[in-house]
């Protein structure tokens, strides 16, 4: 079941995706999938976050991360409703491989990346922290 859901979250993503972006998905383009539970810092709400996450973090995040665009999605109906997490689209595996070699592995490319955006980390972490409830890549056939 929840295979079928995360198909079906993936297809609707990228059925609403593509005419936002400026990438049309085509054969080989990767998805990541990340279901997350965010936990809000005493003073925090779910709008101050998402409003900064994706209005500053993101941008910031795709300037470091060539070839990944990064989105952050809620579920609307079935076992992820009212969740969130975060849809990473790339070109290819090859761009994932740089960034990701081996799952749960960042690469020094990534490593240095994500240096430049400590002091965006810092911020979020003052928003809100997260755990990972699952995570799947997913590739266009």
């Amino acid at each position: 079941m929840k295979t079928k859901m995360l198909i079906m979250l993936c297809l609707l993503m990228a059925l609403f995706l593509t005419p936002l972006s400026a990438q049309n998905l085509q054969k080989g383009n990767l998805f990541g999938v990340h279901v997350i539970n965010i936990t809000l810092a005493p003073n925090a709400t779910m709008e101050k976050f998402l409003d900064f996450y994706i209005n500053k973090f993101i941008p910031e995040y795709e300037k470091n991360f060539p070839g990944v665009k990064l989105y952050v999605i809620k579920g609307i109906r079935g076992e992820n409703e009212n969740k969130f997490g975060l849809l990473y689209v790339l070109k290819s595996t090859e761009v994932r491989d740089k960034y990701w070699p081996q799952k749960d592995v960042n690469s020094p490319v990534y490593q240095e990346g994500m240096k430049k955006l400590e002091p965006l980390v810092s911020e979020r972490k003052n928003l809100a922290t997260w755990t990972e409830v699952s995570q799947t890549d997913w590739i266009i056939q």
